[in-house]
């Protein structure tokens, strides 16, 4: 059975500037349910994680500090969100759903978290609302229960994976790779193991042709015995925030390439959403949902 972490949390109320955005998450179980891709027992809701797991992938200052709301206030401006408790819950419990994704991932091949991956969190800062890596904090339980010994991050967002990166500078066991839009935040990229970097308004025959080649290079030098995908939809061509030119049958079409990718050599995937700014909020949903019908269609 397809395992996706969703929680009421993700729907607390924020600012209104913000609400727009986070639509998505109350949006996509829905329609995923009213089509019949998913029922409820596909769902299940993230509780709180150990404090020992948020702590291998984060500085246990910046981890105090968040949670008892005394991040500087310029800090807290980069992360995007004003801070309060449930904000933090949220991350927390989007990070216990990626550790327990990792869980059905190796039990049933493939995992999914309606939010997630929150690529630009550092070991010791936040930024661009992510203030807790959910994948990184996966990797490092995984890689602490001697679950995995290989682990590739594919970072497939529009934005590269700073902190992501920063986070794995000094850990052989995961290889980092990002594939994203070379105009786009961040301005001053981080190094990971492999970056990507497209140029403007890369189409889908460009775009699916250098992952089609990555991928192969991917499986003969790492060898990876578990994945962590990034599937973020801000690659399309109607992206607020984005620079690359992608179709929806485009993006469709990089999702079933991982995907299958991962069925084929039977790699361990765990997926979260990752980013999606189209002004239509029903393009970034369809864009999210063919992800699970694919997941649903290939491994079930």
């Amino acid at each position: 059975m397809l395992r996706i972490a969703y929680h009421p949390i993700y729907k607390h109320p924020l600012p209104e500037g913000h609400r727009f955005p986070m639509q998505k998450y109350e949006l996509l179980p829905q329609q995923l349910l009213h089509e019949g891709t998913c029922t409820r027992d596909n769902f299940f809701e993230p509780g709180l994680p150990e404090d020992r797991d948020i702590l291998r992938a984060h500085q246990a200052e910046y981890y105090q500090a968040l949670g008892q709301g005394t991040i500087p206030a310029k800090a807290m401006r980069k992360v995007g969100f004003p801070w309060s408790a449930a904000l933090v819950e949220r991350e927390r419990r989007i990070a216990k759903g990626t550790i327990d994704g990792c869980h059905f991932a190796l039990e049933n091949g493939i995992s999914m978290n309606i939010a997630g991956g929150t690529h630009h969190a550092y070991s010791d800062r936040g930024e661009a609302f992510c203030m807790l890596n959910d994948q990184a904090i996966g990797a490092h339980y995984l890689l602490a229960g001697n679950l995995a010994q290989r682990i590739l991050i594919l970072d497939l967002d529009v934005h590269q994976g700073n902190g992501t990166a920063e986070i794995f500078q000094d850990v052989p066991q995961v290889f980092t790779f990002s594939m994203h839009g070379k105009a786009n935040y961040p301005f001053r990229k981080e190094v990971s193991d492999r970056d990507i970097a497209l140029e403007r308004g890369t189409d889908d025959a460009a775009y699916l042709g250098i992952l089609a080649r990555q991928l192969e290079s991917l499986l003969e030098e790492i060898r990876p015995d578990f994945v962590f995908y990034l599937c973020g939809v801000d690659v399309l061509a109607t992206d607020k925030l984005g620079t690359l030119g992608l179709t929806p049958e485009g993006c469709r079409q990089r999702d079933l390439m991982v995907l299958e990718w991962c069925h084929t050599h039977q790699i361990p995937v765990q997926c979260s959403m990752g980013g999606g700014y189209s002004p239509q909020l029903r393009t970034i949903v369809e864009a999210h949902a063919q992800t699970f019908r694919i997941a649903q269609n290939l491994y079930f």
